[in-house]
């Protein structure tokens, strides 16, 4: 099994994972744009067992009632989206070492994407009220 490491831009914070079933999905949800500062984030699912963090402690924002959001205080790099009743987490995918390992498979939160963002790949489209996503992961049908 491969162990993935990355971190924050400082380095203040840095985290391993061996990540058993990887799912790297684009977001285009507005809390995602303006946690990261950008129009799309990429961000990588994994088992919280399958990560932990490896030196420091991010300070973690609750940005809803069903997750956290964790970044360093000292560089404010964002790192990881953690649902707080879920088994996952996401990292994001620019804080790992080498984000070649990780490919995205989807777009989810379309209905956030900006629209002169020109999309031209043929990966699934899905939009946050659908579900779908967080129901494959959460086990709620």
């Amino acid at each position: 099994m491969e162990t993935w490491t990355g971190g924050c831009l400082c380095g203040a914070i840095r985290y391993e994972a061996t990540p058993t079933e990887p799912e790297n999905l684009y977001c285009h949800c507005r809390m995602c744009q303006r946690w990261t500062g950008s129009v799309v984030s990429t961000s990588t699912i994994v088992k919280k067992h399958d990560f932990k963090i490896t030196k420091g402690k991010p300070t973690f924002f609750e940005s809803s009632h069903y997750a956290e959001r964790g970044f360093c205080t000292k560089c404010g790099s964002p790192l990881i989206f953690r649902a707080v009743e879920e088994d996952w987490l996401a990292i994001q995918t620019g804080t790992l070492d080498d984000p070649e390992v990780a490919p995205p498979v989807a777009h989810y939160g379309v209905e956030g994407r900006i629209s002169w963002l020109t999309i031209v790949d043929d990966l699934p489209h899905v939009r946050t009220e659908e579900d779908e996503w967080q129901q494959k992961h959460s086990g709620k049908k």
